[in-house]
C-alpha cells in the first residue's frame, strides 16, 4: 500500500487546488455540552392540522461558549447518529467531536425508522419524506423551539443521508451550506453489487428483529457484511468494523428509490443556491471508478460533479485517500474533519 503520509500530502495539495481552505475555526479541546432531543416532525412538508406525527431523535452538542452555527448530521442507510460519533473508537473517528472542537454545534439525528426515532410503516419512508422530517428539525433549531437558537445551519449528509440532504436543501432552501459525503451523481455499476447484496429483511436479523414496531419491509445488512459493503478496499480495522456492526441500523427500500430518482436521475441538486462541499473516499465502490465518478483527486471529483450544481453552490471537493464508502471510519478521517470545518469557516460562518 502506498505511504499514507505521501497520500495525505497529495490530497492536501489537490484540495487546495480545488479551492477549499483547510484552516478550521478557532479550535478548543474542551468538551461540548450534549443533550438528547426528541424532535416533533412529519413525513410531509405541511402536516395535517399543523400537527407533527413522528419524532426524530437528535443528539445536540454545543461547544463551550456556545455557537450560532449548527451542523445537522444525517446518517446513511443502515446507519444512525452513531456514525458521526462511533462509541468506543478513538476521537480521530468522531466527526461530531471534531466539529465541536472547531467551535461549531452539532445535531446528529436518527433518520425516521431508525435508531431512537419513530418507526412508521416502512412503505411511508422515502428520501423525500426523510427530507420533510429533517426540514421540521431544522425549523425547530432555527426558532429555538427546543432550546438554543441557531442563526446559520450547515446540512451534512452521508450516503443515503446525502440524498436526503440534497432534496431538503433544494426544496426548502433553509440552510446556509451543504456537505455531501459518500454520494455523487453517478453510481458505480461494476462494483456496487456487494453493498446491495448485503441487504436483507430486518425481521430475519437476530439483533434488528428485536426492535419494536418493525414490519417486513425494513432492511438491514447481513451479519459480517459491513466491511465488504462499506469499507473495502480500505484497511481492515477489527475494532472499527466491530463498532460498525454493533451499531448497524435500518433502511426502507423506498428511501433508495427516490434518492436515486431525485438525487441522481434528476439534476435536482442544481436548485441548491448555497455553498456545497462534496467529500468522497478515493476508492468508494458505490459511486467511484470506471463508468462512475472520478474520485482519484479533489479536482477530478469537483469537475465531475460541477454540472449537477448551480454556480451559486461554488462547489468544492475533497477526497479521503485509500478508503471506501464510510469515510468517517477511515484512518484519514481527521483530514475530512479538517476539510469540513475549514470550509465552514471560509464559506459559511466567516
Amino acid at each position: 500500500m502506498r505511504s499514507i503520509s505521501r497520500r495525505v500530502a497529495a490530497v492536501a495539495v489537490a484540495l487546495l487546488c480545488a479551492g477549499t481552505v483547510l484552516t478550521p475555526a478557532q479550535a478548543s479541546t474542551a468538551e461540548a455540552a450534549c443533550q438528547d432531543l426528541t424532535i416533533p416532525v412529519s413525513l410531509v412538508a405541511t402536516p395535517l392540522l399543523g400537527l407533527n406525527d413522528q419524532t426524530m431523535y437528535g443528539r445536540l452538542c454545543v461547544p463551550p461558549g456556545g455557537s450560532r452555527t449548527l451542523h445537522v448530521l444525517v446518517p446513511g442507510g443502515t446507519y444512525n447518529s452513531a456514525y458521526y460519533d462511533p462509541p468506543g473508537l478513538p476521537e480521530s473517528r468522531s466527526f461530531r467531536k471534531a466539529v465541536n472542537h472547531a467551535g461549531y454545534a452539532t445535531l446528529a439525528v436518527d433518520r425516521i425508522g431508525s435508531g431512537r426515532s419513530s418507526k412508521p410503516l416502512s412503505q411511508l419512508l422515502t428520501a423525500s419524506a426523510q427530507a420533510n422530517a429533517v426540514h421540521h428539525a431544522i425549523k425547530a433549531m432555527r426558532t429555538g423551539a427546543l432550546g438554543p437558537r441557531f442563526d446559520k445551519i450547515v446540512l451534512v449528509g452521508h450516503s443515503l443521508g446525502s440524498g436526503t440532504a440534497i432534496i431538503e436543501a433544494a426544496t426548502f432552501r433553509d440552510v446556509d451550506g451543504v456537505v455531501i459525503t459518500g454520494f455523487t451523481h453517478r453510481v458505480a455499476p461494476l462494483t456496487v453489487t456487494p453493498t446491495l447484496a448485503a441487504l436483507s429483511p430486518a425481521v430475519l436479523d437476530e439483533k434488528m428483529s428485536k426492535v419494536v414496531g418493525l414490519d417486513a419491509g425494513y432492511l438491514t445488512t447481513l451479519p459480517g457484511m459491513r466491511y465488504s459493503a462499506f469499507h473495502t478496499p480500505g484497511p481492515f480495522d477489527q475494532q472499527a468494523i466491530g463498532v460498525d456492526e454493533a451499531t448497524k441500523d435500518l433502511i426502507a427500500p423506498g428511501e433508495i428509490v427516490d434518492a436515486v430518482l431525485i438525487g441522481l436521475v434528476l439534476p435536482y441538486s442544481r436548485r441548491i443556491t448555497v455553498p456545497v462541499l462534496v467529500a468522497m473516499g478515493e476508492q468508494d465502490n458505490v459511486f467511484c471508478g470506471p463508468l462512475a465518478s472520478d474520485c482519484s483527486s479533489a479536482e477530478g471529483l469537483r469537475q465531475g460533479e460541477a454540472a449537477y450544481y448551480s454556480p451559486e453552490a461554488e462547489l468544492r471537493a475533497f477526497v479521503v485517500p485509500d478508503y471506501g464508502h464510510s469515510i468517517n471510519f477511515a484512518p484519514g478521517a481527521p483530514l475530512l474533519h479538517d476539510a469540513v470545518t475549514g470550509w465552514t469557516s471560509e464559506r459559511v460562518a466567516g
